[in-house]
């Protein structure tokens, strides 16, 4: 899939925001109550809408139903001056109903027709990387694999018939002896932060 500058540097803003959102500093998943957190303060966060989109797109996170995924892949290539009205979405993307006032809040104000084409696009591409990320997880290698895959994957922009090629079952042995200290600093390590060793 080909990215857009915009949506390139935006994606890995949201990318980001997500994993803050999804655990606390024990490690414990948290997303729920804090994309709860998030939507209470939805009106307080809408100035943040031109300036800081991916900081706002959150509290959207699984309030889409993508009834066109093609429509969004071609809108993940589009710089943000070539993008389409929201209005002209209506056949590809459906929004949940807990979401509809969201909506008509960002609506109402300057750019907000812009800020949900960009806010439903990011929650597309996260759930395409969110996919990937879940079918690595899931399997038996071992730590150093899915670390070189997970590389290739940012780079290349995903080639998932190749993961599964890859990654494919064995017989079991390296699934049983799994570091959990030692995957959690890996995957602290991909999010940017420094290793403590």
């Amino acid at each position: 899939m080909k990215f857009s500058r915009y949506f390139q540097e935006l994606m890995l803003a949201y990318k980001a925001e997500l994993d803050d959102l999804r655990s606390d500093f024990e490690g414990k998943d948290v997303m729920k109550r804090r994309l709860k957190e998030k939507r209470e303060q939805f009106a307080f966060l809408l100035p943040m809408l031109q300036s800081n989109p991916e900081m706002l797109a959150p509290a959207f996170h699984d309030a889409f139903l993508f009834m066109n995924p093609l429509a969004f892949e071609a809108l993940a290539a589009k710089e943000r001056d070539k993008l389409p009205l929201w209005s002209s979405l209506s056949k590809a993307v459906k929004v949940e109903p807990w979401a509809e006032k969201m909506v008509t809040q960002v609506l109402a104000e300057e750019g907000g027709q812009l800020f949900l084409v960009t806010a439903a696009c990011l929650e597309y591409l996260s759930r395409s990387v969110h996919v990937r990320d879940s079918a690595l997880a899931n399997t038996d290698e071992d730590d150093d694999s899915d670390d070189s895959a997970q590389d290739r994957d940012d780079s290349e922009n995903g080639d998932l018939d190749g993961h599964y090629g890859r990654h494919g079952r064995d017989d079991g042995d390296d699934g049983d002896d799994i570091d959990l200290e030692e995957a959690g600093a890996d995957w602290l390590a991909e999010q940017g932060f420094d290793r403590k060793d």
